[in-house]
């Protein structure tokens, strides 16, 4: 083979070559414009509120707390969620609140509330819709942990998670005491309602 017809063969390969490269590319490039892009795995709390009510025969005290915070990880199912106890507002007075941090939960030395462990069910993430679920993990109150399966409701959409569960707790489960002096005043089982706005990170 004379050197020009071995220079033509090779610049036909070549160009064979480039053209399957330029080929496989675009049909890369198709798949992945028709393929949603999962999210990442973790939502973090953009906003979120745990409000409680302890409905005595004597008084009804309400408060709420605007700065819980939490992460769900989406594909191990896991999740953690915290607040402090020491943020809670909306008592009937100051000295019920100072009771409250002081006499019951004792927020100095347990400053933190938490929720943490796993979700039972399997969702998908990338579907819009409205699920509801039951998580199963440590509720520690008053440094004291018990195991809970709480239900809860989530609504995903646009990529955003909505969160909301309704539950109670009872004061003896995590060793808080209510003095004689006011048992009428104060529930020993407490309503607690959760609601939180989470995004990816």
């Amino acid at each position: 083979m004379t050197p020009v017809n071995k220079t033509m063969v090779y610049c036909n390969r070549y160009t064979n070559n480039l053209k399957y490269l330029c080929t496989a590319i675009l049909l890369l490039l198709l798949l992945s414009a028709n393929r949603p892009y999962a999210p990442n795995a973790v939502f973090s709390i953009k906003s979120g509120s745990i409000s409680f009510r302890s409905d005595a025969p004597l008084e009804l005290i309400r408060a709420q707390s605007t700065e819980l915070r939490g992460k769900i990880d989406t594909d191990k199912k896991l999740f953690a969620f915290v607040i402090k106890m020491g943020s809670f507002n909306g008592f009937n007075s100051p000295m019920q609140k100072e009771h409250f941090n002081e006499n019951y939960l004792e927020s100095s030395k347990y400053p933190d509330a938490s929720f943490s462990g796993k979700i039972i069910e399997d969702i998908d993430f990338l579907k819009s819709g409205t699920y509801t679920v039951r998580a199963k993990g440590i509720l520690n109150v008053h440094g004291v942990g018990q195991e809970r399966i709480i239900k809860c409701g989530l609504v995903v959409k646009n990529g955003q998670l909505n969160i909301n569960a309704a539950f109670t707790v009872l004061l003896a489960d995590h060793n808080i005491t209510i003095p004689k002096v006011v048992h009428e005043k104060l529930a020993s089982e407490i309503k607690v309602e959760v609601k939180a706005e989470m995004v990816t990170q």
